[in-house]
């Protein structure tokens, strides 16, 4: 038996796999690396998160993933390049994160790479009759983390759920199910990223028909990007400070909630290829705002947000009381975002999944190790139904380290 292989079987009939996870969002901020201890695997699953770094991305490499990311056209030699370079940069990103650990390579199982989105296309929004299937997009090869690191490494998870029939997002569904489960209480988890999604997940029983995910609209997208540009070197507004100090415009607001997409049955995707710059500047020009103050349009952009979640909170529940929400991501630092929140969905209990016993930063990188162990050590699981249903398939590719 190859010797690779024969390793990576030793990994599944282990008890037992100390795996890092990997996560860079679309709002670039960095690398999240979470090293976890995952026993067994299934519903069984129980996670120990040993420690746990957001490794910040320096200017230099943000620019160099604008230059492609949610672009319809970019340079074929960039992105090439950046496939490599992102993966060397990963890699060597985790070396240093377990050196300050005092944690050996060869002390580490497995790692997950979800590496970095640059191009999000479910079908609804590409709309190419020519390409009937939807597709998505992330750099950072995992041959270079593999060798990088000298650790097996698992990678592109988001391909085989597009290949079985999913729109490649979310994918929370899978480690929310598995981890975060309860007898007794329905949860919703909301998940802040640059793109504000959600994992419904009702008491934990024989059958999961009714848990799924599904996106929700902008999150922290819109307003990182407003930021960059009026107020540099700001990357974003810190403490909801600046949409504090303004006031929604209703008129923008409404030009931005008229988007099809808020009216579209769950689940469903999206990314920055749709709610990105030119969606701002639309609505902006068909509404007379351009000179609205900075202020007031990200606090027009908070209320977006958090309308979208509440729009689909009332697609999936209508009248039905919300569950208790346990909020993660960066948005779950922004108190006008939060505060907004609480005002669309009013009578819901918020917490963050810290109460979980998950840290809210971690949780997206923690999700990837929870994949990755269920693809070598566990079995496909098939969530929801109907439309809602999240295909049973393993998911990521291994690339060996030698």
């Amino acid at each position: 038996m190859n010797a690779n292989i024969a390793r990576l079987a030793a990994i599944a009939a282990q008890p037992a796999r100390r795996i890092v996870g990997l996560m860079s969002g679309t709002s670039l901020d960095g690398l999240d690396v979470a090293l976890c201890q995952l026993e067994g695997h299934g519903t069984g699953t129980r996670l120990t998160l040993e420690r746990f770094a957001t490794v910040p991305y320096d200017d230099d490499t943000r620019q160099r993933i604008r230059q492609v990311f949610a672009r319809a056209q970019v340079s074929l030699e960039d992105l090439t390049l950046l496939h490599a370079w992102l993966g060397r940069l990963h890699a060597s990103m985790v070396n240093d994160c377990l050196a300050a650990w005092g944690v050996l390579p060869a002390a580490v199982d497995l790692v997950a790479s979800h590496g970095q989105t640059v191009y999000h296309a479910p079908q609804h929004q590409h709309q190419r009759p020519e390409f009937g299937h939807h597709a998505t997009l992330q750099l950072g090869d995992g041959d270079h983390v593999a060798v990088g690191t000298g650790i097996i490494t698992l990678s592109d998870f988001r391909q085989k759920h597009v290949a079985a029939g999913g729109e490649g997002a979310p994918l929370a569904t899978y480690g929310d199910y598995l981890l975060l489960s309860s007898p007794t209480e329905a949860r919703l988890l909301l998940n802040l990223g640059g793109i504000a999604n959600f994992t419904y997940l009702p008491p934990a029983g024989p059958d999961a028909t009714a848990a799924f995910s599904t996106d929700t609209g902008p999150g922290n997208t819109l307003l990182d990007a407003l930021v960059r540009r009026h107020r540099p070197p700001l990357q974003y507004d810190e403490g909801g400070q600046l949409a504090l100090a303004g006031q929604p415009h209703p008129a923008l607001l409404a030009a931005l909630q008229a988007h099809p997409f808020f009216e579209a049955p769950l689940p469903k995707t999206t990314g920055p290829e749709l709610f990105g710059a030119d969606y701002l500047a639309a609505a902006q020009a068909a509404t007379g705002t351009e000179r609205l103050p900075l202020e007031d349009v990200l606090a027009t952009l908070i209320e977006l947000s958090a309308g979208g979640v509440a729009r689909a909170v009332a697609l999936a529940f209508g009248d039905q009381p919300t569950p208790p929400v346990y909020l993660s991501g960066g948005g779950a630092h922004n108190p006008a975002l939060v505060a907004a929140l609480r005002r669309h969905l009013p009578g819901a209990a918020f917490a963050t999944t810290e109460a979980l016993g998950v840290p809210p930063d971690a949780k997206e990188a923690i999700l990837f190790a929870v994949l990755a162990n269920e693809a070598v050590a566990g079995q496909p699981v098939a969530i929801g139904a109907g439309r809602q249903r999240v295909p049973a398939v393993g998911l990521g590719k291994v690339s060996w380290p030698g």
